[in-house]
């Protein structure tokens, strides 16, 4: 269950920092003067990013980041050619955000997925 909630907190992360919705930190960042709330939420979206991403690179490395996106792009080539997914720019965006959340995600979560599967403990 913590695995999925990873990936769930990193697709919001990445769906908040922006989407095809217009309703995203940087829509809301680039209408009207920019102050200091919105500075604050940005400091705060790019912790969560810093986060993210250093605790993929470290639990994955080059090869499992590799790996996850090739697993996902190609996942993502078989729900087009099922005809299951529309080939219209949201969609595809929205895919793309997904995509990156659930990368981030997996990073976030591999070690704790390691450690149930062969007992081994990571530390940093």
């Amino acid at each position: 269950m913590g695995f999925l909630i990873r990936i769930a907190v990193a697709v919001a992360l990445v769906a908040a920092t922006w989407n095809p919705t217009g309703t995203s930190y940087v829509h809301w960042a680039l209408a009207g003067p920019f102050d200091a709330t919105k500075a604050l939420v940005g400091a705060l979206l790019l912790a969560g990013w810093v986060m993210c991403v250093r605790a993929t690179w470290v639990s994955l490395g080059a090869i499992g980041v590799v790996l996850t996106v090739a697993i996902l792009g190609t996942l993502v080539w078989w729900l087009y050619s099922m005809g299951w997914v529309a080939r219209d720019a949201t969609t595809v965006a929205w895919i793309a955000l997904v995509a990156a959340g659930v990368l981030l995600g997996v990073g976030m979560g591999w070690s704790l997925l390691r450690q149930k599967a062969t007992g081994q403990v990571e530390a940093d």
